[in-house]
């Protein structure tokens, strides 16, 4: 399955494959900011921290920036 979408809403991502169905979740904090997606991923900036988490919001890394 390839992420297709990444929409915020209030305090959470909802991740959707290329057919527009949900298939994750993702927490965000009030000063988190989504850097952007992939077909397989989704980054998000937290604290001077890069979280990088895969299609059903699922952490696969973390870079300290």
């Amino acid at each position: 399955m390839a992420i297709g979408n990444v929409v915020q809403c209030g305090s959470s991502l909802y991740v959707y494959d290329e057919g527009g169905t949900q298939i994750g979740t993702i927490a965000m904090g009030a000063n988190d900011r989504l850097l952007g997606y992939t077909s397989s991923t989704v980054s998000v900036w937290r604290a001077s921290t890069i979280f990088t988490y895969g299609e059903k919001g699922n952490p696969l890394s973390t870079v300290f920036a």
